[in-house]
């Protein structure tokens, strides 16, 4: 593995193992992204997918955020896409103006698994990403922790299927109830890249890896359990399996299955993850009794907290903050501040400065 500078801000690090820190780590998904001038200035000359498959540009994003807000924010996130692994595995995606996402060739039918490679060699088709995080952690002279990441395989299935966005995803739900056993083998080879993936990420110097499974929500606990679990089981199985056997320095695993409350309980037990993520719709105490200590919790503002004006974030920081402090002295144990799903782009950056001023002062541990 690469040489880096020493790390000076572990605090994301500790609070991930489940210590007890001064006050709550944060950073924000999405925290590299289009509310931000300096990154709107960038895309004006670049697609977005160049800019994810050029490391100088995509390093210059990552630390964008990291630079507005000096001694703020004590993570980084690379700057990428969670498609990049559909990609990889043959499908052109393009990102279109006001649209999004699209699959000009979504798969329509389990016979367009076909069409698919049947096998993914991630350092010739996402070495771009480990460059980037290599030059990225670099460049951050150990300011804070950088963060990999990967879409799971149930958000990137749906994606895959749908050919981009939906508010139903009634074609990736019908492929679970019409063709149950053709969609598991499909969920199965998505996660398998993404093993891979992510341990390339971590041997690039990626030093946490979130999994997003961002359409979690739109799966009963049945389908969750059936569809989506499993390979979540089978990515930090895998990647932690490297671990020993490629003898690669262990790493915090995060998930994030937004909406995936009720399952809290038997994620913390079975996923084999360090960290899991919440929305902002259950309430901290009752996340943290479902978790009942078996992972760091990570969340959970809502996003659109940052249009609730200066007095709004700041009286709800201080109500969640000691909501998670909850039964632990006025002690900040085991809580990674973040919002519950992604900063969205019309938000002004000083509201996002003014939060996380608030989260640095209302979760310090008490004296």
């Amino acid at each position: 593995m690469p040489d880096f500078p020493a790390l000076k801000n572990d605090l994301i690090l500790r609070a991930a193992r489940g210590e007890t820190t001064e006050r709550a780590p944060i950073w924000i998904m999405r925290q590299a992204g289009r509310y931000l001038p300096e990154f709107r200035k960038v895309r004006e000359a670049h697609d977005f997918f160049e800019i994810c498959r050029t490391p100088a540009l995509a390093a210059e994003i990552t630390l964008q955020p990291v630079r507005r807000y000096a001694g703020l924010l004590d993570a980084s996130i690379i700057f990428s896409d969670i498609l990049v692994v559909p990609q990889a595995m043959g499908m052109v995606v393009e990102m279109l103006p006001a649209k999004g996402p699209h699959f000009p060739e979504p798969l329509v039918t389990p016979a367009d698994v076909a069409k698919l490679k049947t096998e993914v060699d991630v350092n010739k088709e996402l070495g771009y990403v480990f460059e980037a995080i290599t030059l990225t952690r670099t460049l951050l002279d150990g300011q804070v922790p950088l963060i990999g990441f990967t879409g799971a395989p149930w958000t990137l299935f749906a994606y895959m299927i749908e050919g981009g966005g939906s508010k139903t995803l009634q074609l990736a739900k019908s492929w679970l109830f019409k063709h149950p056993d053709e969609s598991k083998a499909l969920l199965k080879r998505i996660a398998d890249v993404c093993v891979d993936y992510l341990i390339g990420q971590i041997k690039a110097g990626a030093q946490l890896v979130q999994v997003f499974d961002s359409w979690a929500n739109e799966l009963s606990e049945h389908d969750f359990r059936e569809f989506s679990l499993p390979t979540l089981v089978q990515i930090s199985t895998g990647v932690r399996a490297a671990f020993k056997e490629q003898n690669i320095p262990p790493v915090p695993l995060i998930l994030f299955a937004k909406g995936a409350n009720l399952q809290l309980d038997e994620i913390a037990a079975q996923a084999g993850y360090d960290v899991l993520g919440i929305d902002w719709v259950i309430a901290p105490q009752r996340a943290r009794k479902l978790v009942a200590g078996k992972a760091t919790l990570q969340g959970n503002f809502d996003p659109n907290l940052l249009y609730g004006g200066r007095e709004g974030i700041e009286a709800n920081v201080k109500r969640i903050a000691e909501a998670f402090k909850e039964g632990d002295g006025g002690q900040c144990k085991a809580w990674i501040a973040n919002l519950g799903h992604g900063i969205t782009p019309q938000v002004d950056p000083e509201n996002l400065k003014w939060l996380l001023q608030c989260v640095h002062k209302y979760s310090a541990s008490s004296a």
